[in-house]
């Protein structure tokens, strides 16, 4: 088992934003998030990602309790482990599609010509061979978002995240880019967690959990 949640409840205040939520999600499984809008979805997953802090319950991935990680352990482990993905892209203006990538690389201390060949490689099987000297600003929107898929899933994580990676894309550039992210997910046996509206990246999911206030289902 690769990410087990048990009984997780996060409040703003007082305000429950969710209570009561335990799922697991296994190696090379594609689990789908729905629900309503400001039922708090991009919250689990930051949760998830151990870039939220929550009020009840535990996050284990792979055997280690993500809750008990101070701030620098939990650094290392996502910088390890955990490959996020975006909608609004998030790629660095100033450095090119190759930096770009090459980040999660570099601040696991992998740099050289090994390096320089993983880049490579992930930029030819999300489709973007040849465009490592392009900036971000001389790329369309869809490809932005293999850009960041390529950063997610080049220093080979177990688990995956994804956050309504296909809201800001046209329909059909939206199945493309979700096809570069199973096929990527796939190949690595990575969890792969994606939050959407989109009814038709939910269908492609193993599994389609339904968030609301007081767990999922």
């Amino acid at each position: 088992m690769s990410l087990r949640i048990t009984d997780l409840g996060k409040h703003y205040g007082d305000v429950p934003v969710f209570e009561h939520v335990s799922l697991e999600v296994a190696k090379g499984e594609f689990v789908a998030i729905v629900g309503e809008s400001g039922v708090g979805k991009s919250t689990l997953l930051n949760c998830m990602a151990g870039l939220d802090h929550w009020d009840a319950g535990s996050v284990v991935h792979d055997g280690v309790d993500i809750g008990a990680l101070d701030a620098e352990a939990r650094a290392i482990w996502r910088r390890r482990h955990v490959g996020f993905v975006f909608q609004a892209f998030h790629v660095l203006p100033h450095l090119d599609v190759s930096q770009n990538v090459a980040l999660p690389l570099m601040l696991l201390g992998e740099r050289g010509a090994a390096a320089d060949e993983r880049v490579t490689r992930m930029l030819d099987a999300v489709g973007l061979a040849g465009l490592g000297d392009r900036l971000p600003q001389q790329l369309s929107g869809g490809q932005l978002q293999r850009v960041a898929i390529a950063r997610a899933l080049v220093h080979q994580p177990s688990l995956l995240l994804a956050d309504e990676p296909t809201g800001n894309l046209d329909p059909t550039t939206a199945a493309r880019v979700l096809e570069v992210l199973l096929a990527q997910t796939r190949e690595h046996g990575a969890a792969l967690v994606l939050v959407t509206h989109s009814e038709a990246a939910a269908a492609r999911a193993d599994r389609v959990l339904h968030l609301s206030a007081d767990g999922v289902r």
